[in-house]
């Protein structure tokens, strides 16, 4: 893989996430809210403490640690997408916060000075990027000692049919190359085994790995597929480019896809499942 390629396609990519993410929110809140549950019981942010989130998105799991931090304690809530940036600036002035700083940054290699941070997390996003190691290195260099880093990252596609039905659909219709061994991805954390070798390398120690299951919850088939094309990163890109007639087809094999997950009542709880990880 050409991983200078990747990261120009992965910024581009994120980019043009930003309006679905701000869009949706408060979807990503609700649905995912498990997940900054955990990592803020694990970091326990106390007042004065300064917070790196690292791929932020829209921000909210920064924005809740600020309310934590209070006043004389900061949080950096950093992208690499600058329109990320701006989206997450944006709901956090609706918030009223007035301690989060909004900065554009590359999580591999972080325009922070040594030893000036408490806690950096990063939810859903360390499976992402082209060097998730250099990245870790990265928190464990601007990290004061005794300072934790954790985030989050999804498990398996057979735990994630949210992700890995729309994936396989693209797959199955000639518009996406089968995911490549070792490749960045929604999956390429999944194995907890793999996480316990890559964090204590970055020079952390006391390594925490815990399975957390939860759901995405679509209220009808509309909204299942509004969130497969507002939020699914390179899949919705795909999916944008597909001619109208191919694009509702691929729309239907999708929803198709997810029957089996269907409630009477239309809606679509489809499961999802993440490791949660927590270093010092």
């Amino acid at each position: 893989m050409d991983i200078d390629k990747y990261r120009q396609e992965s910024l581009q990519t994120w980019e043009s996430m930003a309006t679905g993410w701000e869009a949706r929110h408060l979807f990503l809140e609700r649905n995912m809210g498990l997940l900054n549950d955990w990592i803020i019981d694990k970091t326990a942010p106390e007042s004065g403490q300064v917070v790196v989130d690292v791929g932020a998105g829209p921000g909210d799991l920064g924005h809740r640690m600020a309310s934590l931090v209070g006043s004389q304690g900061r949080v950096i809530s950093t992208d690499h997408a600058s329109e990320m940036v701006e989206v997450a600036r944006r709901l956090g002035a609706a918030r009223g916060l007035t301690n989060v700083e909004y900065r554009q940054l590359d999580a591999e290699a972080m325009d922070l000075d040594d030893d000036t941070v408490d806690a950096v997390v990063g939810r859903s996003v360390y499976m992402l990027l082209a060097d998730p190691a250099a990245a870790l290195r990265e928190a464990r260099r601007v990290l004061r000692p005794g300072g934790s880093v954790a985030f989050t990252a999804f498990t398996t596609p057979d735990r994630n049919p949210w992700a890995a039905v729309p994936g396989a659909t693209l797959v199955q219709r000639g518009h996406l190359a089968p995911p490549q061994p070792g490749a960045p991805g929604v999956f390429a954390l999944g194995d907890p085994e793999q996480v316990r070798d890559l964090v204590p390398a970055a020079g952390f120690s006391d390594v925490t790995i815990e399975q957390i299951d939860f759901v995405f919850h679509y209220d009808d088939e509309d909204d299942a597929w509004r969130a497969v094309v507002d939020l699914n990163g390179p899949l919705a890109v795909i999916i944008d480019q597909l001619a109208s007639d191919e694009g509702e087809s691929t729309r239907r094999a999708v929803l198709d896809g997810f029957e089996p997950f269907r409630d009477d009542d239309g809606s679509y709880p489809v499961p999802a499942q993440a490791l949660a990880v927590y270093a010092r």
